[in-house]
């Protein structure tokens, strides 16, 4: 099926999808679960095979990683979906309700975007968490996943497919770009398409802004700070230092930079990096870092390494620590570790990032540890 078909179908069906009551919603969502579960060894093999195929092709382990789709990560899809059910429906619910003159009432309803087209890395669990976000918002949507999980994106949109046609879910409702060159074609699909989200880089994500008439709504790097003030607790700091960075090191939550106040250096620098170096991580730091550890130099702040590595940089104090994460950053996530009330207070307020927390792993910055059911970045 060409692009621009499939984007008219989709259209058709997001009309259809809007009449759609919340418990039939629901119940696709519990046949799209149950056949994915049944479906788990066909998942299996296929993500198998593209494991097989990326490792021949040289592709690093980190990102091989976040390729595997394995047992673990198949029943924390299905109890996303879980989760998902039995959130109220987001469809229908009055937002606002203003008098605007006897008997003249204004209501803020909210409802379906329409078409949403997602174009997203090679993490095949990002394909059922958005597929099934968008069936219970009401949308219809178009996915592009990295061609390193081609086999698996095919099985699990199949599998999601017929599930939801056995629901009756209108023809079209969901379809897998399996191209490159389809991206291409999705940009010039502005009649069909609500909404555009790149998940990526900066730069690709610039790039689909640049092209498109489609809104886009984009979601890019993940460079995430942990900054050990001078009234952190040491065995806290290397802790939350340490989950951070090493629980899953291949996701945009993920620490990439931690930033050490000079007064503990001297007690806290080595057990840090001790700590870190014990559980595979490689250190990179500033030239007081080096000097204390004997490690190369950072070669960029910017850097989102998605691996084993992290840089360290020690800082004056709390203001030099947040100048460098407004700087350096990518407004995700960072964290400061401290008892000092009021610094952390200062840095919460100073920090100018979508989640800033206090005494926390970077890690637990999630829609689904929030409380808010399944999500995508």
């Amino acid at each position: 099926m060409k692009i621009q078909q499939m984007a008219q179908t989709a259209r058709q069906a997001a009309g259809r999808l809007t009449t759609i009551s919340a418990e039939q919603k629901n119940k696709a969502l519990q046949m799209i679960a149950a056949a994915l579960r049944d479906g788990s060894d066909r998942i299996h093999e296929a993500n198998a095979a593209d494991l097989q195929r990326s490792r021949q092709e040289g592709l690093p382990e980190p990102l091989v990683k976040r390729l595997s789709f394995s047992a673990e990560k198949l029943e924390d899809v299905l109890s996303g979906i879980d989760s998902l059910i039995r959130l109220p429906d987001p469809v229908g619910r009055t937002l606002l309700t203003t008098q605007l003159d006897h008997g003249l009432d204004l209501y803020r309803v909210s409802c379906p975007i329409g078409v949403i087209g997602v174009i997203f890395e090679s993490r095949p669990d990002a394909l059922v968490q958005i597929s099934t976000l968008c069936l219970k918002s009401g949308n219809a949507v178009l996915l592009k996943g990295g061609s390193e999980a081609r086999e698996t994106n095919l099985v699990l949109t199949d599998i999601i497919c017929k599930a939801g046609q056995a629901a009756g879910l209108p023809e079209g409702w969901i379809n897998l770009l399996e191209s490159r060159l389809a991206v291409q074609e999705l940009l010039q699909e502005d009649e069909s398409v609500d909404l555009l989200i790149p998940r990526g880089s900066n730069e690709f994500v610039r790039y689909i802004m640049d092209h498109t008439r489609i809104p886009v709504m984009g979601h890019a790097d993940g460079v995430c700070h942990l900054y050990i003030d001078a009234a952190a607790d040491a065995s806290m700091a290397i802790s939350l230092a340490l989950d951070s960075k090493t629980q899953y090191v291949a996701v945009c939550n993920a620490v990439e930079t931690i930033l050490i106040h000079e007064d503990r250096a001297a007690d806290l620098l080595q057990p840090l990096a001790g700590a870190l170096r014990h559980a595979g991580v490689t250190v990179y730091g500033c030239r007081r870092t080096c000097e204390l550890l004997g490690c190369q130099p950072v070669a960029d702040w910017h850097t989102e390494y998605l691996d084993y590595k992290v840089s360290l940089r020690i800082v004056a104090d709390t203001n030099e620590a947040v100048r460098h994460i407004n700087r350096y950053g990518s407004h995700h996530t960072d964290v400061i570790v401290t008892a000092d009330e009021p610094a952390a207070r200062h840095f919460l307020v100073a920090v100018d990032s979508g989640n800033v927390f206090w005494n926390c792993s970077t890690r637990f910055s999630d829609g689904f540890r929030y409380g808010f059911g399944a999500e995508v970045g």
